[in-house]
């Protein structure tokens, strides 16, 4: 039998709140001021340019892109995990705008519908396209997909190099920090949330 997927359900919307749209000329402006601020000479050929770069490199890092949430009956009764791993991710630190680079882990229980795998990967990006701590996105991803799917449970791991205390401060290259946030049967049955973490940790 031929099951047809729910109907596309437009996202990101009021259930994922964004600053909104950068606005490029005026981030240039700010960019050339704060290379003048840095003593750069922002008329050179080299640097005359940079400014228009970054506001369009923001504006990529910094803006969501929307996507069609695909959902099935789970007709076989599914009811083990379903994981994704090693999903890639970047976003930008708020404290200092420098990025922090790693993966994801995301896994859910199936309650009565399943999700479109590649959905798991766009509700990362979706969260990670905005100014971040990596405590908040995990805890976002998470959320979204319980409230969204309403499956038995949903964990996500992430883990992380912080450009912040890799190449100032503390300079630490190659240490990670690792977050989760688990919900329903993921947080509250043991067996079920060291097979999700021991998964994680491979």
């Amino acid at each position: 039998m031929t099951t047809s997927p729910a109907p596309h359900e437009p996202v990101p919307g009021p259930d994922a709140p964004h600053p909104g749209t950068v606005d490029q000329d005026a981030a240039a402006r700010a960019v050339s001021a704060l290379l003048v601020a840095l003593g750069q000479d922002v008329g050179s050929e080299s640097l005359r340019d940079t400014p228009r770069r970054v506001a369009a490199a923001y504006a990529e890092l910094l803006e969501p892109r929307s996507f069609g949430l695909t959902t099935f009956p789970n007709e076989e009764g599914y009811d083990e995990l379903v994981v994704a791993r090693d999903i890639p991710f970047s976003s930008l630190c708020e404290h200092h705008l420098l990025p922090f680079v790693g993966v994801a882990h995301v896994a859910y229980l199936p309650g009565d519908r399943i999700l479109g795998l590649s959905k798991l990967a766009r509700v990362v990006d979706l969260f990670a396209r905005r100014l971040q701590v990596q405590e908040r996105l995990t805890k976002q991803i998470a959320t979204w997909l319980q409230e969204h799917l309403a499956p038995k449970g949903v964990g996500v791991v992430l883990q992380a190099e912080h450009m912040c205390m890799s190449i100032r401060g503390v300079r630490a290259p190659g240490a990670r920090t690792v977050t989760s946030a688990l919900h329903g049967g993921l947080r509250d049955d043991p067996r079920t949330r060291a097979e999700f973490l021991a998964l994680a940790a491979r």
